[in-house]
């Protein structure tokens, strides 16, 4: 069997180890448009700050896809997917015929509707092209505005400023609402207010300013001008779906795929920030675009283009993040309090940035938000994706910050016992 991953993320490095771990000999091309082989997404804000080197930021080591007889096309675009020839199309003008392939594109930064925005000094945040870009600029410019509320946006923000360069974050309505509440939102925007980040929340955005020469002036807002020399437009990222589309493949929100990652072409899965997969907790078809998930995708996807016929239980949402030290995360339903059939208890502790929710429906535990200390967080998280029922002990010793192990079922000790 030959292999054809498009793509270089996470995903295809679990493709990869998925594939191997049933197929060693079978011929694996990547592809992929970007110029380096997969990286820490997540890292790139630490490498426009210079907190770390270049050299630190592979996924894999170079000898990873030696040992694993992979082919790598760096740099190349596929433009068409024929699905009956079982061939792709390369801008290069090559063709790439495949057994089995894997659409792991990722996703594609929003680009806003706003007067000005096309010309010199508005940037993406996404890639690390884009982080070299930024680099070159770094230590020249004053003012960065950053257009978003996202964890992109958050991390662009940290890379300038930890350079010294004034910053200020244009939000339409409040920081991270898909993973965090309002409290949970204050915590992080104090912390990083109070490292030199401005925040503007609840502002619209009206246009890129630009001088005669086309230089940047700053950002029209609903509250007034805001200078910049730079503007990151960090607003999402979209699915990139083009190439199913084009192959006519099922879409939705994403490349709909089934309960073995593969699309409405049995030959064709998809993987990462462009499927739509179950859901873990919910049992619904929805875009998760996080590190593991993608990674966990990838992995199915390759057992499964190996012919291992292995199920993906689902993915959940789940964010992880430090900034500034202040460590936070958000795992499963964090935004269902006021639903009924939900129950929430809360921890806070504002002068020292702690707060712990969690959210349980009926005896289960759902969801929970840690913010400051997160010692527990693994715990929480096997409580959520296994679905443990709890008594009212268990519930208030969770409710206390005590999601101790002891508080598993038997018999999943003992399946844990008998399957190290």
């Amino acid at each position: 069997m030959n292999y054809v991953i498009v793509g270089n993320g996470v995903s295809a490095i679990g493709a990869i180890e998925g594939i191997r771990q049933h197929d060693t000999t079978g011929a694996i091309i990547v592809i992929s448009d970007e110029a380096v082989p997969t990286y820490g997404r997540p890292l790139i804000s630490y490498y426009l700050s210079d907190k770390i080197k270049f050299e630190t930021l592979p996924f894999r080591p170079e000898e990873f896809y030696k040992n694993n007889g992979i082919e790598m096309r760096l740099g190349s675009r596929v433009l068409s997917i024929d699905t009956k020839g079982k061939v792709l199309t390369l801008d290069s003008g090559d063709t790439v015929p495949y057994g089995k392939l894997l659409i792991a594109t990722g996703g594609t930064p929003v680009k806003l509707n706003l007067p000005g925005i096309d010309g010199p000094g508005v940037h993406n945040f996404t890639t690390v092209a884009h982080a070299e870009t930024l680099k070159e600029l770094v230590d020249k410019v004053k003012k960065v505005v950053v257009i978003g509320a996202g964890l992109i946006a958050l991390k662009a923000a940290e890379g300038f400023a930890e350079k010294g360069v004034e910053v200020t974050i244009v939000v339409r309505s409040r920081i991270m609402r898909t993973y965090f509440d309002e409290t949970a939102g204050e915590l992080i925007v104090d912390h990083l207010e109070k490292n030199g980040i401005r925040f503007m929340q609840g502002t619209d955005t009206k246009g890129i300013v630009r001088y005669s020469d086309g230089t940047i002036k700053g950002v029209e807002t609903d509250k007034g001008l805001v200078d910049a020399d730079v503007v990151i437009v960090a607003a999402g990222v979209r699915p990139n779906m083009g190439l199913a589309a084009q192959a006519g493949l099922t879409t939705n929100q994403g490349i709909r795929v089934n309960d073995y990652l593969a699309t409405s072409d049995p030959d064709v899965f998809a993987a990462g920030d462009v499927a739509e997969a179950k859901d873990l907790l919910t049992g619904e078809y929805t875009v998760r675009p996080i590190w593991p998930n993608a990674y966990t995708q990838g992995r199915y996807a390759g057992l499964n283009m190996a012919g291992t016929n292995s199920p993906y239980t689902g993915g959940m949402s789940m964010n992880s993040i430090t900034y500034y030290g202040l460590p936070t995360i958000s795992v499963g339903e964090t935004n269902l309090a006021d639903e009924d059939g939900f129950e929430t208890t809360i921890h806070l502790d504002r002068k020292d940035s702690i707060y712990r929710k969690l959210i349980f429906k009926g005896n289960v535990l759902a969801g929970c938000i840690l913010i400051g200390d997160i010692d527990a967080a693994g715990f929480y998280t096997s409580f959520i994706k296994n679905g443990f029922e709890l008594d009212e002990t268990g519930k208030e010793r969770l409710m206390e910050g005590d999601p101790s192990p002891a508080l598993w079922p038997d018999s999943f000790i003992e399946a844990m016992m008998n399957n190290p």
